[in-house]
C-alpha cells in the first residue's frame, strides 16, 4: 500500500509494498508514483488496472492495484497486489462460487472446530441433510454417525491425509426422518504458514444407488433364501427371516388354515374371519413381542374396510399407525396387530395361481424412516416369489398326505397279540422335502400258532413305490396262506418283481425292485426261520442279555433273479424281542450302516431292560439315533414271543395199516379229555379219522398227528406224500370221496403245507370246553 497526495507524490509507503517492488520507502518518499512505472509516462494514474514496475535495480514486476480516494483527507490509497497472485485470489473465489452453486455436488468448509464456514448443502438445495453455516455434526446427523464422521474428519485435520469417496450412511435427527448415503472426500486447509485452518469436504448424494443396491440384495436373498425346503411352515419362516433387519423390524405371515393342509384356500371377500393362522414371526430385538399375536395363533376377525378387500384382490397397501388404529378401532386388536412403538406397516397378498394363501406384513418401529412406495413396490415383488414357493410347498403337502395315507392305509394295524407272539409296527414317512417311499411291515397269523413277520423296501419314492408296496404286501399274504417256506416266499416274489419291471416303461425298468425279509416263527419249536432279499439282517434281543444282529447271508434284492435264497434259524426263547426294520431307520442312527447297525442293537438292548410295553420300545428305537431327520420313511416290526405251555402240545406217531386209524382216534379222544375240551372230541374223531384213513390209503407212513391247544384247537396230520389234497363233491353213487368235505364243513378252516419231506394237513376249531347240548 502506498499513500499519495493529489499530486500524486508518495506520502506513505508501507513494508509490503517495499518487498514487492524492491525499493525501500526513502528512495520513494515525496517523488511521484508515476516514476515507478516502468511502461510509458501517464499524466495520471488510473483508478484501477495493471502496471508493471520497475523494482530496485533490474527487473519489473507486474501487479494489479485499485486506488481508493480517502474522504475528508488529500490523500488517496494505492492498494497493489503481484498480478499473479491477484489472478489466484480470482480464480479461487470463482472455485468458491461455483462449488457453492452445485445442487449435485456438495461443498463444504469446516472450521478446525469441525464447524461450518461455508456450506451449499442446504435445505431445497442438496439431497443429503442440511448442513447450515454455524452447524456442528451432531446437530444435523444421528450421533452414532456424528460420532464417526467426526472421529474421520479429526484424523484428516491432524494428519493432513486427505480422504477420498468415504461411504457414509446419514440418519437424520428431525422429521421428516430419512436415511442417506453418502460418498465424501475431504482435504485440509492451511493458512499462509502452513498451520491447518480447517476441512474443505465434497459430497455426492448415492443415496438412490444404495437403496438400489440394498434392494437389489434383498431381492437376490429372498431368491436364494425363500423355498428351500417343501415345508410349508420353513418356507413362511424364511420369508420372515429374509424381511428382518434389513428390510424392516417387525415381520409376520399369516397363511389359510386349509394351506396348512395342503388344500386350496376359500375365496373370501370382505370382512369378517379370514381363516388365517399365524405361522411365522421375525423381530429385529429377537424375542417376538408378547403382546403381539403368536405363531400358530388364529388371526382375530377383520372389519370390512376398503384396505382389507384391497389385500384379497392382490394388491399392496402402506399404512401408518394412526390408519391401522383407526380402521381397528379396539384397543384390544390394536395391541394384537401394532407393535410398541411402529409408525409404519405394510402388507403384501400371498397370491399365486389366481389363490391367495395367505399375507405378509411387516412393521418400522425402531428405524425412524417410513416406508415408502418403492419399499411396497419391492414387497409386492418379493411376496409374489415368495407366494410361488408357498404353493410349490402347499401342492407338494397335498400330495404327500394323500400318499402317506395311502401308505398307512395300506399297512396293517399296527399291534397284534396272540396267546404266543405279540408284535408292534410302526411307520414313519419321510419328513418334508422327501417323497415317501414304499417301507411295510407285515405280522401274518399262519395255522398251528404260527406268525410270519415281514418288512421290506420298495425302491424308488412316491405313488409308484407306494402302489408297487401294495401289490407285494398283498402278494406276501397270499404266498403266506400256502405256508411256503421264508426262501420259496422270496423266490415266488423275486419272480413278481421280475414281472413288474417288465411291464414298467423302459426308463423306469432298471428302477422296480425292493429288499425283502421274511420270518417265520413257530411256538412249538420256539424257533424262527428267515431269509433275506437283500435286507439288513434283524436283531434279535435275548430277555436278559445282549442283542445282536442275526448271522444272515442276504440273497440279492428282489428282482435280480437267478440267485438262491439262505435261511438262518435261530432260537427265540420267551420275552426275546425279534426286531426288524428298514434302512431309513439305520440312517437316522448313522451313515455307516454297519456301525448305525450295532448302535440300534445297543439300544434296543438298553430299552429292553427298562421298557416292557412293545409300543414304549418302538417308540424309543425310532426317536434314537444321533436326531437325524428322516430323509428316507423307515419302518420297525418288533416281535415278541410267549411262552407255549408243552402240556397244550401233544403229538403221536403210527405206522400206514388199517388199525392206526383207531389208534389216533383213541389218543385224540383222551388227550381232549385230559385238556378238559370233551366238547371238540366229537368233531376231532371225525377229522382224524378222515385224515389218517386218507394217510393209510393214499401216502404211506409214518402218519403223524399233533394236537395244539391255542386260542383254537389245531389238529395235524403229517404223511410222507407231496400230492396235493383236493376237495371235491362226490356223485351219489361213489362209495368214497367224501373225507375232506366233512373236514372243510366241521372245521373253521384247513389246508395244507409242505416240508422238506411229505406234507401236513391241518384243521382249526374253535374250542367247546363243555358237552354241546
Amino acid at each position: 500500500m502506498a499513500l499519495v497526495d493529489r499530486r500524486g507524490i508518495v506520502a506513505g509507503w508501507s513494508r509490503a509494498a517495499g518487498e514487492l517492488v524492491g525499493r525501500p520507502a526513502d528512495e520513494v518518499l515525496g517523488r511521484s508514483v508515476l516514476r515507478l512505472l516502468a511502461e510509458e509516462r501517464r499524466a495520471r494514474l488510473p483508478e484501477r488496472g495493471e502496471a508493471v514496475l520497475r523494482c530496485g535495480g533490474a527487473g519489473s514486476v507486474r501487479v494489479r492495484y485499485r486506488v481508493e480516494e480517502l474522504r475528508g483527507s488529500p490523500f488517496s490509497l494505492v492498494v497493489a497486489v503481484g498480478a499473479g497472485r491477484a489472478a489466484e485470489a480470482e480464480d479461487a473465489d470463482a472455485v468458491f462460487r461455483a462449488l457453492l452453486s452445485q445442487d449435485r455436488l456438495g461443498f463444504l468448509l469446516r472450521d478446525a472446530g469441525l464447524a461450518v464456514v461455508r456450506s451449499n448443502v442446504l435445505p431445497g438445495k442438496f439431497g443429503g441433510p442440511p448442513q447450515p453455516v454455524g452447524s456442528v455434526l451432531s446437530e444435523v446427523m444421528d450421533g452414532k454417525d456424528a460420532e464417526e464422521t467426526e472421529r474421520t474428519l479429526r484424523d484428516v485435520l491432524e494428519t493432513g491425509r486427505p480422504l477420498a469417496a468415504q461411504e457414509q450412511h446419514v440418519r437424520s435427527t428431525r422429521p421428516p426422518y430419512q436415511e442417506w448415503s453418502l460418498s465424501y472426500s475431504a482435504v485440509r486447509t492451511e493458512d499462509a504458514a502452513g498451520r491447518p485452518t480447517g476441512v474443505a469436504i465434497f459430497l455426492t448424494d448415492a443415496t438412490e444407488h444404495w437403496r438400489a443396491g440394498q434392494r437389489a440384495e434383498l431381492r437376490h436373498r429372498a431368491s436364494a433364501g425363500v423355498g428351500n425346503s417343501l415345508d410349508i411352515e420353513r418356507t413362511a419362516q424364511e420369508i420372515a427371516d429374509t424381511l428382518v433387519p434389513e428390510f424392516a423390524d417387525i415381520a409376520w405371515v399369516d397363511l389359510a388354515d386349509a394351506v396348512l393342509t395342503g388344500e386350496e384356500p376359500p375365496k373370501t371377500s370382505g370382512g369378517g374371519d379370514l381363516l388365517l393362522r399365524r405361522v411365522a414371526v421375525r423381530s429385529a430385538d429377537g424375542p417376538w413381542p408378547d403382546q403381539l399375536l403368536p405363531v400358530g395363533a388364529t388371526v382375530p376377525p377383520f372389519p370390512d374396510r376398503p384396505m382389507v378387500r384391497e389385500v384379497q384382490e392382490g394388491r399392496t397397501i402402506r399404512m401408518d399407525r394412526g390408519a391401522v388404529e383407526e380402521m381397528l378401532k379396539d384397543p384390544a386388536s390394536i395391541r394384537f396387530a401394532a407393535p410398541e412403538g411402529g409408525h409404519s406397516l405394510v402388507i403384501a397378498p400371498l397370491f399365486a395361481r389366481a389363490l391367495l394363501l395367505g399375507a405378509v406384513g411387516v412393521w418400522r418401529a425402531e428405524r425412524p424412516e417410513p416406508f415408502d412406495e418403492d419399499d411396497a413396490e419391492l414387497l409386492t415383488e418379493i411376496a409374489a416369489q415368495a407366494a410361488l414357493s408357498v404353493d410349490n410347498a402347499r401342492r407338494y403337502t397335498r400330495e404327500h398326505r394323500a400318499v402317506d395315507s395311502l401308505q398307512r392305509r395300506l399297512l396293517p394295524q399296527a399291534s397284534t397279540s396272540t396267546r404266543v407272539m405279540e408284535t408292534t409296527g410302526s411307520y414313519v414317512p419321510a419328513e418334508a422335502g422327501a417323497e415317501i417311499g414304499g417301507d411295510w411291515f407285515d405280522a401274518i397269523a399262519l395255522p398251528s400258532l404260527r406268525t410270519a413277520l415281514v418288512v421290506g423296501d420298495v425302491f424308488g419314492s412316491g405313488l409308484h413305490a407306494t402302489a408297487t408296496m401294495g401289490r407285494l404286501r398283498t402278494a406276501v399274504q397270499t404266498l403266506a396262506d400256502l405256508e411256503l417256506a421264508p426262501d420259496e416266499v422270496l423266490t415266488q416274489l423275486d419272480t413278481l418283481v421280475a414281472r413288474l419291471a417288465a411291464e414298467a416303461e423302459p426308463g423306469h425298468r432298471d428302477t422296480v425292485g425292493a429288499t425283502c425279509l421274511v420270518a417265520l416263527h413257530d411256538p412249538v419249536t420256539r424257533r424262527c426261520v428267515m431269509a433275506s432279499a437283500g435286507h439288513p439282517p434283524p436283531i434279535l434281543a435275548l430277555p436278559d442279555g445282549p442283542a445282536e444282529p442275526v448271522d444272515l447271508q442276504p440273497g440279492p434284492p428282489l428282482g435280480v433273479g437267478g440267485l438262491p435264497f439262505e435261511t438262518a434259524t435261530v432260537d427265540t426263547p420267551p420275552g426275546s424281542v425279534l426286531c426288524l426294520y428298514t434302512d431309513g431307520l439305520l440312517r437316522r442312527y448313522g451313515p455307516d450302516l454297519d456301525t448305525a447297525t450295532l448302535d440300534l442293537a445297543d439300544r434296543l438292548a438298553r430299552l429292553q431292560r427298562s421298557e416292557e410295553n412293545l409300543p414304549s420300545l418302538s417308540k424309543g428305537l425310532m426317536t434314537g439315533g444321533d436326531g437325524t431327520p428322516f430323509l428316507d420313511d423307515a419302518a420297525l416290526l418288533l416281535a415278541r414271543p410267549s411262552a407255549l405251555d408243552p402240556g397244550s402240545v401233544a403229538s403221536w406217531e403210527f405206522p400206514a395199516e388199517p388199525g392206526a386209524v383207531g389208534a389216533a382216534r383213541n389218543a385224540a379222544t383222551e388227550k381232549l379229555t385230559e385238556w378238559g375240551l370233551e366238547g371238540n372230541a366229537f368233531v376231532t374223531e371225525l377229522i382224524v379219522s378222515e385224515l389218517v384213513t386218507n394217510a393209510v390209503r393214499h401216502a404211506g407212513g409214518p402218519i403223524g398227528l399233533r394236537l395244539i391247544r391255542g386260542e383254537l384247537l389245531y389238529c395235524e396230520v403229517t404223511d410222507p406224500s407231496n400230492t396235493q389234497p383236493r376237495l371235491r363233491r362226490a356223485r351219489t353213487t361213489d362209495e368214497g370221496g367224501r373225507g375232506l368235505f366233512l373236514v372243510a364243513q366241521l372245521s373253521r378252516r384247513w389246508g395244507s403245507r409242505y416240508g422238506q419231506s411229505g406234507k401236513t394237513i391241518w384243521a382249526e376249531q374253535e374250542l367247546v370246553e363243555e358237552f354241546p347240548e
